[in-house]
């Protein structure tokens, strides 16, 4: 069944998910959704919550980028190793999904979002908040070369886009040595496809 992936460029929730499909090889339609679209009552059938990404797979509908990341490794690639099998290794995965939908959104993906497209929101605060996730992310990755292992997990996709992208929120990565060895080795993955760039702010 072909699948369709509703989003933007430059969302880096849908990008964690394009970059899932290149890897895994999946043929898929990109269904470019404006801020305007997602308002119609159409969109709004898929997601009542007008958000992207949507991943549409015949008549299955999957919302939110963490979901459809861990939905497209269960259907099609369950044992390629993008989602640990071991309890322990599963919980550190989840957290962080978690941190994702956290401390990465709130930091620097919001910091981001008030630079480059003038959102409302305190760009101090997530400023700091971003500052103070890539000091315990660049500490946590001294002696790792991916999040949770030695190979790329959904782990890695999940966070890599607002990290890498973080200096168009005004937050650089200069301090940040073992994040941005990370980020080279998440682009050096084979048939990684990068995120548009904006300027930096």
């Amino acid at each position: 069944m072909r699948i369709t992936l509703y989003g933007t460029p430059t969302s880096g929730h849908t990008h964690r998910v394009e970059l899932l499909l290149e890897m895994l090889e999946l043929p898929y339609t990109y269904a470019f959704t404006s801020a305007e679209a997602r308002r119609s009552a159409a969109f709004l059938r898929l997601n009542p919550l007008g958000q992207i990404p949507v991943l549409a797979e015949g008549e299955t509908i999957v919302c939110d980028s963490n979901a459809i990341l861990l939905y497209l490794v269960q259907r099609h690639a369950p044992k390629s190793g993008w989602w640990p099998e071991e309890a322990l290794a599963q919980a550190e995965a989840q957290r962080w999904f978690s941190i994702a939908a956290g401390e990465l959104k709130n930091g620097p993906a919001t910091a981001r979002l008030i630079q480059q497209f003038h959102a409302p929101g305190d760009l101090a605060t997530a400023q700091a908040i971003a500052h103070a996730l890539f000091a315990f992310m660049d500490a946590h990755l001294v002696e790792r070369r991916f999040l949770l292992k030695d190979t790329p997990t959904l782990a890695d996709l999940a966070c890599y886009s607002y990290t890498a992208h973080a200096p168009e929120g005004g937050v650089p990565l200069t301090d940040y040595p073992h994040i941005r060895a990370w980020l080279t080795r998440v682009e050096c993955l084979p048939r990684f496809k990068p995120m548009p760039g904006l300027p930096e702010r």
